[in-house]
């Protein structure tokens, strides 16, 4: 290089300032024009929505005239624009306003659709009325418990979820494994608000699912294998586990009066501020594997968590337990859980029933 195009060091500061700067700003530019084009196909398909449910709501004594709207519009959308606007694509968007029809007040869905105003699209305020992608909404439109679909575009917004990673979710009954191991006010929230992490009991589900780990579900294998298929799939297992979490070590030893412990997974949830203990049972859950567990428990209290930080959390995956067992064993108010594993995805239905049935006994004793 000649002497006069060489830079300084000075000069390399400065150019790598300006590198960073341009690349950041030019990220930060695209993922606003994504939000954007994206709040532009919403907003489009929801007004399709509720432009087509007020045309079939006119001529709703007129038989076969709901289809024959769609159809009609259909064949007019594509002879102008192209392909795009297939049946099923204005099916999907009339589903969407009945879905989501209080989400756009009257005000903003007249200035989008005949002012033509660009304000409807500012999202300097962070209140946007969609927040996922059009494939997202298909997905949870097919959802029709409206607290239950409310909660996954809550989580699925908040956690930045793909599509894939909401599919997993829904399949593997979050909502429902979350809800039964709260109480009926707590329910409530999950639509609200989605999944707070607020206190230990929080982060458990009843059950825990590891279908991603591959394993037979009657094949013979040992702890150590669960545990190192869980490594292999760690970063399918913290989604699993939930928010919050950072992986710190496995088989993690410590020495306590000259004897060896060894503690199979060690977390640390940064939302609650603690360790988090986690054994895995492949049998049925005994009183020595909790008794065990809260010797872990003890010992990260007393030597390993800092003054400022919360209490140890164990968590016991276990294949079977027993909640007599439990409740016996561990003080009340405890930090120490069990839960059952499960290799498979659980029955989406079993779990909806019963978790009705939860509610409706939840119920029937505030009434008497």
């Amino acid at each position: 290089m000649d002497k006069e195009n060489r830079l300084t060091p000075t000069a390399l500061t400065g150019m790598d300032t300006l590198c960073r700067n341009s690349i950041e700003l030019i990220q930060y530019a695209r993922k606003i024009a994504a939000k954007q084009i994206n709040l532009v196909q919403l907003m489009t398909y929801y007004a399709l929505g509720r432009w087509i449910v007020e045309e079939q709501q006119h001529g709703e004594h007129r038989a076969g005239y709901g289809k024959k709207v769609i159809q009609t519009l259909s064949n007019r959308l594509n002879a102008e624009f192209g392909k795009g606007f297939s049946v099923d694509t204005l099916e999907n968007a009339r589903k969407f306003y009945l879905c989501y029809q209080d989400r756009i007040s009257e005000t903003v869905f007249r200035n989008f659709t005949e002012e033509k105003s660009e304000a409807v699209f500012r999202i300097d305020n962070g209140q946007l009325p969609f927040t996922l992608s059009w494939s997202h909404y298909l997905q949870l439109m097919r959802i029709k418990n409206p607290d239950e679909r409310k909660f996954y575009e809550i989580e699925a917004t908040e956690s930045a979820w793909s599509l894939r990673t909401l599919q997993r979710q829904y399949n593997s009954s979050l909502y429902e494994r979350l809800a039964l191991s709260r109480n009926k006010d707590e329910v409530m929230r999950l639509a609200q608000q989605g999944n707070t992490i607020e206190k230990p009991a929080d982060i458990v589900k009843q059950p825990t699912v590891l279908e991603f780990l591959g394993l037979e579900e009657r094949a013979k294998y040992s702890e150590t294998d669960l545990e190192s298929a869980i490594i292999d799939k760690l970063q399918k297992f913290l989604l699993e586990l939930g928010k919050g979490y950072l992986f710190e070590a496995r088989q993690k030893r410590f020495t306590y009066d000259e004897e060896n412990f060894y503690v199979d997974l060690v977390f640390y949830n940064r939302l609650l501020r603690c360790y988090v203990l986690i054994d895995l049972k492949i049998d049925k859950l005994t009183h020595q594997d909790l008794g065990q567990m809260q010797m872990y428990v003890n010992y990260y209290d007393r030597y390993q968590k800092l003054p400022d930080e919360n209490p140890t959390i164990g968590i016991l995956l276990c294949k079977e337990k027993n909640d007599a067992v439990v409740q016996m064993t561990l003080p009340e108010n405890s930090n120490i859980f069990a839960a059952e594993y499960s290799l498979y995805l659980p029955d989406k239905k079993l779990l909806q029933k019963k978790l009705q049935e939860w509610i409706e006994e939840e119920t029937e004793g505030e009434d008497e």
